[in-house]
């Protein structure tokens, strides 16, 4: 019987430099699409999956980041008060229990493998585990991992979500070596982390959302460097290939936004504001104002 998973990692360590001057004073993770941060819609994808605990492995300077779960009683006693009580459900959606949530330090930027390897003592050595990246936002009418949890309870093993990229992409990502292809997800033979261009065995990359075996933190205890000198997630991944328990990709149905880059988003912004049905009319109306004056200019 395989065991449920119940905890996920948020790597949150990054500096967020592209988004200089902004994360200069807040954490990335907390700038917000249209009225929630970014953190927010990671956690809440994690609870339609069933993910009971959370795992924040963050670095100096996200203080922000933990004040924004914790409990803010003047505030939800004025919003009692002034019979707020829409906006009250709200905020009570950005709370956590007491001891759901953990809060680790990676002191060195050493890569994605090794923040999740931070986490290891916060882990059962039998448990599979999720693994989130903030950044990529998806618009999903299932939530993306929920989507991954019901495949993981049907085929087990280790799971990367995935999506295909353009060609001249390719590079940016990890990208898995299909070994079969399933229709909504694959076996993989092999995992390469930003291949040169035109060594890339496939265009199918791997997107922030991971269900993995804890073999993989065994893995992980081996500390290779790997592309980039860094401690890559991609190669303790891969390193469970040649198991009998398998990694998979999981083609998932849904709309990522890379919020890692400015355009990206700005892009999740628009697309976030349109599907609010109180911003709709106004905002398309805009979007239409802005595509005329680009015409007319033609």
């Amino acid at each position: 019987m395989k065991r449920k998973v119940t905890k996920a990692i948020f790597p949150v360590a990054g500096l967020g430099t592209r988004f200089l001057p902004a994360t200069k004073s807040i954490p990335k993770e907390i700038m917000t699409l249209v009225d929630r941060p970014l953190i927010q819609y990671a956690i809440d994808e994690a609870r339609a999956a069933g993910i009971k605990e959370f795992i924040f492995v963050t670095s100096r300077g996200k203080g922000a980041l933990e004040d924004y779960f914790d409990h803010s009683p003047v505030l939800e006693q004025e919003l009692r008060k002034k019979g707020k009580d829409a906006l009250l459900e709200t905020l009570k959606m950005t709370n956590m229990d007491s001891g759901a949530i953990a809060y680790i330090r990676q002191h060195k930027a050493l890569g994605l493998g090794h923040a999740v390897w931070c986490a290891r003592r916060l882990l059962d050595p039998k448990e599979p585990f999720a693994v989130i990246l903030p950044d990529d936002v998806i618009a999903a009418d299932k939530p993306c991992l929920q989507q991954m949890v019901e495949a993981y309870e049907e085929i087990g093993g280790s799971m990367v979500a995935a999506m295909e990229v353009p060609d001249d992409k390719v590079s940016s990502y990890g990208v898995l070596d299909i070994k079969e292809d399933m229709g909504a997800y694959v076996s993989a033979k092999g995992m390469v982390e930003k291949p040169a261009p035109g060594t890339e065995p496939s265009n199918l990359a791997v997107i922030g959302r991971y269900i993995l075996s804890p073999n993989v933190m065994k893995n992980l205890n081996q500390m290779k460097a790997g592309a980039g000198g860094e401690i890559q997630l991609t190669d303790a991944i891969a390193d469970e290939i040649e198991s009998d328990r398998g990694v998979y990709g999981y083609r998932f149905s849904g709309q990522r936004f890379d919020c890692g880059s400015k355009a990206g988003f700005l892009q999740a912004t628009i697309a976030f504001g349109l599907s609010r049905p109180e911003l709709h009319d106004e905002l398309q109306e805009y979007l239409d104002t802005l595509s005329s004056i680009r015409t007319a200019a033609q």
